[in-house]
């Protein structure tokens, strides 16, 4: 359980984890190769606004982490379980009916 997180959970988080990674690629990308060229304004505002929004999207998935572990504990049924009820037939309610 990594940051207290079950497996259903890091599941779940998944869809945040894809855009980090891609944003965590372009960081290193421009830092590494720097296609533009150097400006430090230009530059400044580009890793301004890609870092920030990778820690945004960070905090977020970690706290829509938290609530996730919290709602699937408090459920009164597992994760996984059908909460259908299927009721079954009386055999005297279809005595009564058909006489």
């Amino acid at each position: 359980m990594v940051l207290g997180f079950d497996r259903e959970t890091w599941l779940d988080l998944t869809v945040n984890m894809i855009p980090l990674g891609i944003m965590l690629f372009f960081i290193v990308a421009f830092a590494v190769v720097n296609p533009f060229g150097w400006d430090s304004l230009i530059s400044g505002l580009q890793f301004t606004i890609i870092i920030a929004t990778f820690v945004l999207l960070s905090v977020l998935t970690y706290y829509s982490g938290k609530a996730i572990s919290n709602a699937e504990g408090q459920a009164e049924v597992e994760p996984g379980e059908s909460q259908v009820v299927v009721a079954e037939p009386d055999d005297e309610s279809d005595e009564e009916t058909t006489a």
